[in-house]
């Protein structure tokens, strides 16, 4: 035995073979390493010569996910060859890319397609080197091969979908934008342009450098965008005034966002544009038709309440006094009659012209309907004074007038209340304002008359107005009339409105205009709304009943109706007791009725509505409406106020304004309907201008119930087609009915 630490005779010299083990240990685990990761991988890494079928020497298990064939099956060809799976339009760019890079010994990437074993179609992409194979001519490629369908899928997605975009960018009826924070154009679409009145969206960035001082009229608009846009994050339908490029003005509507990055910083604005200038010109229309009367372009009386009240508030701070005067043409009825509608309308504008002349710019001439006017008078604190200025309105008023080459002179009487002497509201003025020109009418008309309260004439005749409806409540002494309406599109029969009257054994039957107004400040008007409901909903009855076709009778609601909680009770129960369907009833609305408490209306209307009546706005134009309230009002119909439709084909202003009710009452769905036809040229306006209904004289004065029944039979027998209708109006004369 050799002793410690010294070597036997046969021994080798430690470490070397050890050390060889652990070397080829380590090799052997880095082999089966790099497998695992191969195997591992979504693709197949290769090694091939550069011949022509690209002969396979070394293939990852991948190949199998990839082509649905195996390693062994590619290089021993059994299989398939690899080229032979490349598909055929792209067989040759490949091989002549291929070509390129082992030229230039370059690495390469391409993308073709191949056919799988299943038959399915794949994209991939190959990426390879070439490299020399030991001594002779021919190379090597090595590289690796991705499936990139899916890939590909995606972009062709983001492709389309960004075509899809940049057409409704540039086909888009709206325009489209963004803007820098400072107010530049980022990008516009075709149809911003031409909103603007530019050639092309480029000339729109290029031309306009700030937004706020070339585009917009009031440059503070720009300041209110970016102000909403802070607190909001966007605008809605922000409507401003701006200029085009020729310098005409238009209004536009805008709705817009703030877009932010992932951190929240802001980058832009974006949104869209529309030209809304011919809405915007029909709301200022409807505007002013609902402050000004349409004849004479003076305030009505829902400007001339809210001008007292502010002068009364004046006055007030002032310590001075308001005067109000009362003008009421003497006689005027008597013109109408004679000489017709639209000689009076000329009569009433000169009258107009010749009041506001003798007026200083603080005061107000008002036409609060017919032949009624008043003048608001401030800071006129002596009687002289007063009186001199109503001296000048009776003599203006009374100068010579020419009617169809004659002249003619017309007076009027005149009513003047003063506050806070004689009235510290506005009905008290206007009430007391109207006794005393009553009194001037009893002195033998054009004159004036200070109110005084001794005035008790007026009074007296209101108590006997009062004392004659008290008993035709208790008698039942009112008969309703039955006007029938067209629906143009078919030209039949399609409703009746019931008219009320008093029957009187002196004076005959009364219509509203002589009672309604004290009916409805004695509150008798309930009881009487009542009555009309309950008989119109069983002379409806009794119409189906005859086998007749069926109608929808429509009666007029009052103030005092629609604000009471036992309207809704009340209709319920005339439905109930006529055994008739809610849809065959229809309540008509003032304008003044529904925007004097419109939240509180607005809850009535869609109880009504609920229980299946159909409601309609009357006399649409006289009021005041709100056109955001009007749109939430519950409502089926406008009627277009008779006055307008008088004008037609005479005066432009009011075929524009026909022409603009039925195109908003058609915006907001609304069925439209015109009242006081009387002549077939108005038939043909509204008809063109696709009217839905009308009533008038032209077809029908209002009936008694045995004519309405007459009539409703002979129609129903007679006219059963559009062509029929047309012929039967053309052959009645002119103010005749059907």
């Amino acid at each position: 035995m050799a002793k410690p630490g010294k070597l036997g005779p046969k021994s080798k010299p430690p470490g070397k073979r050890a050390a060889a083990r652990v070397v080829e240990k380590s090799r052997s685990s880095d082999v089966k390493a790099l497998a695992a990761v191969v195997a591992g991988l979504d693709g197949m890494l290769y090694r091939c010569r550069d011949n022509r079928t690209r002969t396979f020497e070394f293939a990852s298990d991948g190949c199998l996910a990839l082509t649905g064939y195996t390693a062994a099956q590619l290089l021993s060809g059994r299989g398939a060859s690899y080229c032979g799976l490349i598909h055929a339009d792209d067989r040759n760019r490949i091989a002549i890319e291929i070509a390129a890079a082992i030229r230039t010994s370059a690495r390469f990437t391409v993308e073709y397609r191949i056919t799988a074993r299943d038959g399915s179609v794949k994209w991939v992409r190959e990426r390879g080197a070439v490299k020399a194979a030991g001594t002779s001519k021919s190379h090597l490629i090595e590289g690796y091969i991705e499936d990139v369908t899916a890939q590909r899928a995606e972009i062709r997605a983001l492709q389309d979908s960004e075509r899809r975009f940049r057409s409704l960018f540039e086909n888009a009826t709206e325009g489209i934008f963004q803007t820098s924070l400072s107010g530049v154009y980022l990008n516009v679409n075709p149809a911003l342009a031409t909103i603007y009145g530019y050639d092309s969206p480029q000339d729109v960035i290029a031309a306009v450098a700030d937004i706020e001082k070339q585009l917009y009229v009031d440059p503070a608009r720009r300041a209110e965008f970016i102000r909403l846009m802070r607190e909001n994050g966007a605008v809605a339908n922000f409507v401003s005034e701006v200029r085009r490029r020729n310098g005409e003005r238009i209004w536009i509507s805008e709705n817009a966002r703030a877009v932010y990055d992932d951190d929240g910083t802001l980058l832009f604005y974006e949104g869209t544009v529309e030209d809304v200038t011919e809405t915007k010109l029909n709301q200022e229309k409807l505007e002013y038709l609902a402050n000004h009367d349409a004849v004479t372009g003076l305030p009505n009386r829902l400007l001339m309440n809210d001008r007292l009240r502010q002068m009364m508030l004046q006055a007030q701070r002032n310590h001075s006094v308001v005067a109000v005067a009362l003008i009421d043409l003497d006689h005027f009825k008597l013109i109408n009659d004679t000489f017709g509608h639209n000689q009076g309308d000329q009569l009433l504008q000169t009258v107009a012209r010749r009041m506001q002349a003798c007026l200083r710019d603080t005061d107000t001439v008002a036409r609060l309907g017919g032949d009624e006017f008043v003048l608001l008078l401030s800071g006129e604190g002596r009687g002289e004074a007063l009186s001199q200025v109503t001296q000048r309105v009776l003599k203006a008023i009374a100068l010579p007038w020419r009617v169809e080459q004659r002249e003619l002179s017309v007076s009027c009487s005149i009513g003047v209340s003063v506050f806070p002497r004689d009235g510290r509201d506005v009905q008290t003025l206007l009430k007391n304002a109207d006794t005393a020109m009553y009194k001037a009418k009893e002195l033998g008309r054009n004159n004036f008359q200070f109110y005084s309260p001794d005035m008790n004439a007026a009074i007296a005749e209101r108590l006997e107005m009062q004392n004659l409806l008290h008993r035709a409540v208790e008698a039942e002494q009112f008969v309703l009339l039955y006007q029938p309406k067209i629906d143009l599109a078919s030209g039949r029969l399609a409703g009746m409105e019931a008219l009320l009257r008093i029957r009187d054994d002196q004076r005959g039957l009364l219509p509203p205009l002589n009672f309604i107004q004290i009916a409805e400040e004695t509150g008798l008007i309930v009881k009487i709304g009542e009555w009309v409901l309950r008989e119109a909903c069983t002379f409806n009855k009794s119409l189906q009943r005859r086998g007749l076709p069926p109608l929808r009778v429509a009666i007029n609601l009052s103030a005092r109706q629609l604000m009471r909680n036992e309207l809704l009770r009340s209709v319920e129960q005339a439905l109930r007791d006529a055994d008739l369907g809610a849809e065959y009833l229809e309540l008509e609305l003032t304008e003044s009725m529904v925007m004097h408490d419109p939240e509180v209306v607005i809850a009535m209307l869609q109880q009504l509505e609920a229980l299946g009546v159909q409601l309609s706005i009357d006399d649409f134009g006289t009021g005041y409406s709100s056109l955001n309230y009007l749109k939430r009002f519950p409502v089926r119909s406008l009627k277009i106020d008779q006055s307008f439709v008088r004008e037609l084909g005479q005066d432009a202003n009011a075929a524009a304004i026909v022409k603009a009710v039925i195109s908003l009452g058609h915006s907001l769905d609304l069925q439209v309907i015109a009242e006081g036809v009387e002549t077939a040229d108005q038939l043909a306006f509204l008809m063109e201008n696709r009217c839905d209904a009308i009533q008038g004289f032209l077809f029908s004065r209002p009936l008694g119930a045995d004519a309405f029944i007459a009539l409703l039979e002979r129609e129903h027998a007679r006219i059963d087609s559009y062509a029929a209708l047309r012929e039967l109006c053309h052959s009645q004369p002119e103010h005749g009915g059907i």
